[in-house]
């Protein structure tokens, strides 16, 4: 199977699983989107989809690269994001697997507020259709994971009510939905609460 393409240097640092209180609640919640079709793979062979939880300061854990289509990940299945540099590019973690392509992403979120707790990057194309007209968008020209995207975020964050609505979508970047809150229960309630009213 194969996952987005990782447009950041990462530095990846291969270590056992990580140790996280976290983990278990992060598993049950990409159990669940993976069951509504948030989470999983593509057409092309493609996983899509991932979850974190900030751990301190601006460390997070998060679901590994090529983990959307697994039906029931374990602890084997995350990294931690140590830290990153968006003007060079480059994402530092460690653990048995090398972070999701959309970590500078789920990073700008965590820097931008140390009240966010959680950070979920899910694909729906009729919510997403939906919801260009609703809530804070990025514009077409940024590309999922890269700094373009992460500055994107950023001006969200600080020009538009997107604190108080605590999802986004990534108008260039087809069917991508964020969603976080301040921790991992609240993100996926306030996804699912969307998709509802959406219908």
């Amino acid at each position: 199977m194969k996952d987005g393409i990782i447009k950041f240097n990462c530095n990846w640092t291969k270590t056992d699983p990580i140790e996280s209180p976290y983990i278990d609640e992060l598993i049950h919640w990409h159990k669940v989107l993976f069951q509504k079709g948030f989470v999983g793979v593509d057409k092309k062979g493609v996983g899509f989809g991932n979850l974190s939880c900030r751990t301190t300061n601006n460390e997070f854990v998060i679901t590994g690269s090529g983990t959307g289509g697994i039906a029931e990940i374990g602890q084997q299945h995350f990294a931690l994001v140590t830290s990153f540099n968006i003007h060079r590019n480059t994402v530092d973690s460690t653990g048995p697997i090398i972070a999701s392509s959309e970590s500078m992403t789920h990073a700008v979120l965590y820097l931008c507020d140390p009240k966010i707790g959680a950070v979920i990057h899910v694909h729906n194309l009729p919510m997403w259709r939906a919801l260009l007209r609703k809530v804070p968008k990025t514009d077409k020209s940024a590309e999922y994971g890269t700094p373009e995207m992460a500055k994107e975020v950023i001006k969200l964050y600080s020009q538009t009510d997107l604190k108080d609505r605590g999802i986004l979508v990534m108008a260039g970047h087809e069917e991508g939905i964020i969603t976080f809150g301040p921790d991992i229960a609240s993100a996926a309630k306030l996804l699912l609460h969307w998709a509802e009213q959406i219908g």
